[in-house]
Order: structure tokens, then C-alpha cells, then sequence
């Protein structure tokens, strides 16, 4: 009856109605008495303390007194009159204070007679008040029903208007848990709740909305932050052994003659031990029977592209061909540049497809990807067009792959009968925790030192007032020779404002910097894309000494010369964003500095971003800071942030629970995979739930 019953549709609860039905969907998305259920209170006001007058603190948080009310007098004040009233206790005195309905309070208001108070205090000139307590007779409250801590449900302000209040919603509720006896289906298996000496989920449920006190309270969270986060990493791990089972991929069980002449004689430099070790799980994936679908995650900077480039020798040498898709021209041009220069004359064919490729180029490339004799195709989306067809692709590498969307991606693996094996690559840090929810469907391998010989780029802040010292600072560089960025936000509602703050940054560095000694680039959104290539062009070949920009440059300009990064209105950027520019510097083998510009108004996460800037260069402890700050949803952009649609858990507060809910899922599903065993019955019967009414999770490639 149980689960059948809470999928009815909530406008049959008793006291909703169509009208109120309406409004929870709406403002809520409570549509089933499912969902009603799974609204768990944001926070709990603590009714289990009674609190003396002398015990109270400066710290405006809600308490529980009892006392007597012995006069009461309207004061007048600017804009009206506000009602006071004495309040005492055995130990002191307090004011409380109406601004609103003050003659129905003064002609109910008995004095005299012992109360029981509830409410924010406020402290002011030596004394405590409190503005509009709730208030009940003292005998009243000792006959009531006891909800010790009282559940404050999220809200909106239509629903307030609508008059579903916090009470009407704890009323609805229990209202399901008259219904069903308060008996909600076992959901974890009892291995799993006896080892983590987990509450039942009845008492669970219980507890998360009508707590008896802060232990329970506490137990009740842990159990359903768990389930949730199980069931999410169960359906990620499923996924995963299912791909593996399900997808065969091409076997590459030979390192050939390519590869090991290319590891002996062409590699520029000692490969890393992170390095190394990407590349050992990369050729297992590869040799095993099943389709490679992997995720690289690297610092600017740290490599990724030398160990992409390894992996498609590896195809070669089995006999098949390989690409890589960069989401701009800029970058699918570097990385045609880059792998032609690493491979020398091996005897490797490799070409570049963008959208500027002329038609008759374009026909020698596709009958040569079609013939075999290309080995690697690389570009932009172009390489996505029915037009473009292999003899036989083995590997598909995708670079920043949160750039192109997962239909994108899907025309790449039907390329070929048997998909080609798959590796994305972002140089945008993600934390683990995330990493572990968004990609628990991927393998994820990480390079996490940098090259030899990188020096660590030296960041600081430093105010708009500091700006002589920092243009003396610039001439200084330019005088042994490197060249400078100089980056401007780029606010997209505002063109008009960011043009004007680039093109007065402009002008006050060429009065500072003035020709035929200094020369300068400019590259902004508004630019013909042949102009923008012209003036990228003319620093990249050292002709420019400094390139004043807007983020334009965050991703895929390689100018090893470039040694100082200068962000103007630093406080602007988003750390992920900050520390993607930061990276276009550090490239050479000279030191290489980041300045932070900003003004002296500053709020305190913006503080708290340039120190993290100028703390540390780990872009993995830089993206924790700033999933703390800004939030799951905020980090994966708009297009990602709805999946991690979490009830009660939050991936980041609860990291050690998710930790140990993956750990749990992974040995289930080793143990059991298809959840047929008696003792997992429960969790075989909540996971096809799941599936059938949630539909979640097909976001992942």
C-alpha cells in the first residue's frame, strides 16, 4: 500500500484542494504526496530549552521563556506607535515589542498570568526585547501536542500570500503520517544498517520531521543523507559496469614500433610520475575488452596533451585511426601545431579540419580519412559532419568536453559500428566530490604534478593605487624581453560597459606605454574573428609587447614568452576563471607572475578568492574553495546544475557520507550485480523505483 499510496497525486490530500495543489507545484514542484513527504525542513527551531532571562545572549536567536506580563503601554514613535509590553521572570526583565495589530493584542493580552514565549531577541541600550513573539498560555502548552523542535519548511512568498504557512505544511504532513501509520518501506539492506548502525527509515522519516531532540535529529539526517547519496552513486556504478559489459570496444593488444620509437627517440623531456601512471590506466582500458570511457583531468599546463598524443599512437599501431575535437579554432590549431612538432618526421599523417578549412583541402581530407591513409583528424566541431566518415576510428578524444553538449558528443561514438574508445580532457579542475556525482559513470584518471623545470607562477593583489609601482614592474619585464597580458572582465549584460572599461584601460596604458618603444594589441568580443586571429597572431610572434584583452584568451593561447598576467577588476572573475588565465603564463621556463588588480571595496568572498589566488597554485584546492562558495549547481553552469537535484544531502557539507556511500555501492554491486540475492531485496525493489518514476542521471555521455 505504501508506495502505491504516496504516489497519489497531492491534491487529494485531505485539506489541499485544487487551488492549493496548483500553488505547491508550482512554487515547490509537489506534485505526488511523495514529494510532499521528501521536503525535509531547511533548519529546526529548538523548543526543548526553556531559557531564564539572565541566561540570554547577545546572539538574536530564537528562544523559549516563561514569564508574566505586567504592563503594557503604547509608545508614539516617528511613523506611528508601536505596543510595549513588561515582561519578568524569576530573574530579570524584558521589553516585547508590536509595530502591527496592536489593538487585537492589547485586548487579549492577560497580565499577570504565566505565558510561554517564542521568539528572535533583540539587545539594545543595556536590555533584551523581542518584536512579535509568538505567545501561549502556560496551561495551554503543557495540554498541547509536543513538537520539541519545530521544522521550518522552505517557502515563497506566493505561498505565504496563498496562506500555506509553515504550519499548514506541517500539517499536511502529518496528515500522510496518520495515513499510513507512519510505516515507510525499508530502503537499505540490513548488512548495510547494521554496520553503520543506521536508524530504520519509519524512524527516520519520523525524526527528520517531527524530532524529538537533536540526537535523533541527527541520526535521522545521517540515514537519508546516506540513502540518497547511495542510490545516486548505485545508479553512476551501474551505469558504469554496464557500459563495460554492454559496449565491446576495439582490443589494442600490441604497443607497436610507432609508440616505442616515439617513447625512445622523439618525447622532448622525462615523462612525470603522474604522467606515467595516467598512461598505465589508459593502455589497461585499452587492452581490455571493453569501450574505453575515460575522463583526464590536468592542470593547465601539466601535460595532458603529450599522454593524449601517446594514446592515439596506440591506435595506430593496432591499425586504426584517431581525432581530437577542441571546442575553438584557436585550440584545434595548437593542438595541430603541437602534435606535428612533437611527431617530427615518425611518418605519422595528421590534419587539421575547422570551419575555415577551404572546400578543396576539405575533399583531400575526407578520402584520405576514408582511405586510412590519415592517421589523425584534428579540429572544431567539424569533425562532428556526415561528410566527415573514417576507415576505421579507434579513439575519440575530446578536449574541455563541458563545452559541447552530449549530442554532440553521441554523433562522434556512431562513427562506427563499434564505438571508438572514448577519453575527454578538461584542464578545469573538479573537485572530487563532484567528480564523484557528475562522473561516477566515467573512470577518472588525474595528472596532478607539473612538468620539470615549470617554476610555480607568483601571485599577488594588489589596489588600483598600487598601478605606478605595477607599470613600473611592466617595463622592467619588457626590458629582459617577455611580454604581458592585461585582461578585462567581461560582464555579458553589459557590451556597452565592458568596451568602455577595455577601451579606457587602453588608452591609459598607451599613454604609459607609448609607440614606437612599446606595442600593443587589443582583442575584444566585438572584433571580425580575422581581425582577432591578426592581432593573437602579431603577439604570439613577439610583435606586440603587451595584449590588453577580455577573457577572450581564457582558453588555448600558448605564448611561452608571455611572463605577467594583470587582471583588471579582479574581484569580478570567478576562481575557476581566475585561475584558468593565470595558467596562459608560466608557460617558459622563466618566472612568471600573476597580479590581481582591484579596488579597496571588497565583500568578503571576493577577499576570500584572491587569497586563495595568491595562497596556492593547486587547481584541484582552488575548485573545493570554490565549490564552498558558489555551490554545485553554480560550478557545472546552468545546463548541469538540475541533476544534482539532491533532497537533503549537499555534495560538499556531507563529502565524508558521499565517500562512504560509493565505497558501500561499489562493494553491493561487486558482490551482487543484479541485486538478485534475498538479503538485497529491499534495495532491488527501491532502485527500480527510482528508475521508473525519477528518470534521473541520463545526463552523462
Amino acid at each position: 500500500m505504501n508506495a502505491n499510496y504516496l504516489q497519489t497525486p497531492i491534491v487529494y490530500l485531505k485539506g489541499v484542494g485544487p487551488n492549493r495543489a496548483e500553488t505547491l507545484q508550482m512554487e515547490l514542484g509537489i506534485r505526488t504526496y511523495q514529494d510532499l513527504i521528501n521536503l525535509f525542513p531547511n533548519r529546526y527551531l529548538d523548543k526543548t530549552q526553556y531559557y531564564k532571562i539572565n541566561q540570554l545572549q547577545r546572539n538574536s536567536s530564537e528562544v523559549q521563556i516563561i514569564g508574566k506580563i505586567i504592563n503594557i503601554k503604547t509608545v508614539e514613535q516617528k511613523n506611528g506607535k508601536r505596543l510595549v509590553a513588561t515582561f519578568i521572570d524569576d530573574t530579570g526583565q524584558m521589553e516585547l515589542v508590536w509595530f502591527r495589530g496592536q489593538k487585537w493584542i492589547r485586548e487579549n493580552l492577560k497580565l499577570n498570568t504565566p505565558y510561554v514565549l517564542f521568539g528572535k531577541t533583540n539587545f539594545y541600550g543595556g536590555n533584551f526585547s523581542m518584536p512579535h513573539p509568538e505567545m501561549e498560555l502556560l496551561v495551554e502548552h503543557e495540554q498541547g501536542l509536543k513538537i520539541f523542535m519545530q521544522p521550518i519548511y522552505p517557502s515563497t512568498e506566493k505561498l505565504s500570500n496563498k496562506g500555506i504557512t509553515n504550519k499548514v505544511i506541517s500539517k499536511l504532513i502529518q496528515q500522510i503520517f496518520i495515513d499510513i501509520k507512519g510505516k515507510f518501506t525499508e530502503a537499505l539492506s540490513p548488512k548495510i544498517i547494521n554496520e553503520l548502525h543506521l536508524i530504520s527509515k519509519s524512524e527516520a522519516m519520523f525524526n527528520i520531521h517531527f524530532p524529538k531532540n537533536q540526537e535523533l535529529l541527527a541520526k535521522a539526517q545521517f540515514r537519508l543523507k546516506f540513502e540518497e547519496l547511495f542510490y545516486v552513486q548505485m545508479q553512476l556504478i551501474a551505469k558504469n559496469m554496464l557500459h563495460k559489459q554492454r559496449i565491446k570496444g576495439f582490443p589494442f593488444d600490441k604497443v607497436g614500433t610507432i609508440f616505442n620509437k616515439f617513447y625512445s627517440e622523439s618525447l622532448p623531456f622525462e615523462l612525470t610520475n603522474a604522467q606515467k601512471r595516467v598512461l598505465k590506466e589508459i593502455r589497461a582500458d585499452l587492452g581490455s575488452n571493453a569501450q574505453m570511457n575515460r575522463l583526464l583531468q590536468g592542470d593547465v599546463g601539466s601535460g595532458k596533451t603529450i599522454v593524449a598524443l601517446m594514446a592515439m599512437l596506440l591506435a595506430i599501431d593496432n591499425g586504426f585511426q584517431a581525432c581530437l575535437m577542441a571546442p575553438t579554432e584557436i585550440l584545434a590549431n595548437q593542438h595541430y601545431i603541437g602534435i606535428q612538432e612533437l611527431l617530427g618526421d615518425i611518418g605519422i599523417n595528421v590534419a587539421l579540419l575547422t570551419g575555415s578549412v577551404k572546400k578543396s583541402a576539405r575533399k583531400i581530407i575526407h578520402e584520405q580519412l576514408e582511405s586510412g591513409e590519415l592517421h589523425i583528424l584534428i579540429g572544431t566541431h567539424a569533425l562532428l559532419e556526415d561528410k566527415v566518415q573514417y576507415k576505421n576510428l579507434g579513439l575519440a578524444i575530446v578536449d574541455e568536453q563541458h563545452r559541447f553538449g552530449v549530442a554532440q558528443r553521441s554523433k562522434l561514438w556512431h562513427k562506427n559500428d563499434i564505438p571508438p574508445h572514448v577519453l575527454v580532457m578538461t584542464a578545469t579542475p573538479i573537485p572530487r566530490t563532484l567528480a564523484m556525482s557528475l562522473y561516477g559513470d566515467l573512470d577518472i584518471s588525474v595528472i596532478d604534478e607539473l612538468p620539470p623545470g615549470r617554476k610555480p607562477i607568483k601571485t599577488v593583489h594588489r589596489y588600483d593605487s598600487n598601478r605606478l609601482k605595477v607599470f613600473q614592474f611592466i617595463r622592467e619585464e619588457i626590458k629582459k624581453g617577455r611580454q604581458i597580458y592585461v585582461v578585462y572582465p567581461l560582464i555579458q549584460e553589459s557590451e556597452a560597459l565592458d568596451y568602455k572599461d577595455l577601451m579606457d584601460g587602453y588608452e591609459s596604458i598607451a599613454r604609459d606605454f607609448p609607440l614606437p618603444d612599446y606595442q600593443i594589441s587589443i582583442v575584444h568580443g566585438q572584433m571580425k574573428p580575422e581581425d582577432k586571429d591578426y592581432e593573437m597572431q602579431r603577439f604570439v610572434k613577439g610583435e606586440t609587447n603587451i595584449m590588453v584583452a577580455t577573457t577572450v584568451i581564457e582558453v588555448g593561447v600558448n605564448v611561452p614568452n608571455a611572463s605577467v598576467m594583470i587582471i583588471e577588476s579582479a574581484e569580478r572573475f570567478g576562481l575557476s576563471q581566475l585561475h584558468q588565465l593565470r595558467g596562459r603564463v608560466g608557460r617558459g621556463a622563466d618566472q612568471s607572475f600573476c597580479i590581481l588588480m582591484t579596488g579597496h571595496k571588497l565583500s568578503s568572498e571576493a577577499k576570500t578568492r584572491l587569497q586563495t589566488m595568491v595562497q596556492t597554485n593547486d587547481g584541484f584546492e582552488i575548485a573545493e574553495v570554490d565549490l564552498k562558495l558558489r555551490g554545485p549547481g553554480d560550478l557545472m553552469g546552468t545546463q548541469q546544475s538540475g541533476m544534482l537535484n539532491l533532497k537533503i544531502a549537499d555534495i560538499v557539507r556531507d563529502n565524508d557520507i558521499l565517500k562512504t556511500a560509493r565505497y558501500y555501492a561499489i562493494q553491493l554491486l561487486k558482490d551482487d550485480p543484479t541485486l538478485q540475492k534475498e538479503e538485497n531485496s529491499a534495495i532491488n525493489y527501491t532502485y527500480s523505483q527510482l528508475i521508473k518514476h525519477k528518470n534521473i542521471w541520463k545526463y552523462i555521455s
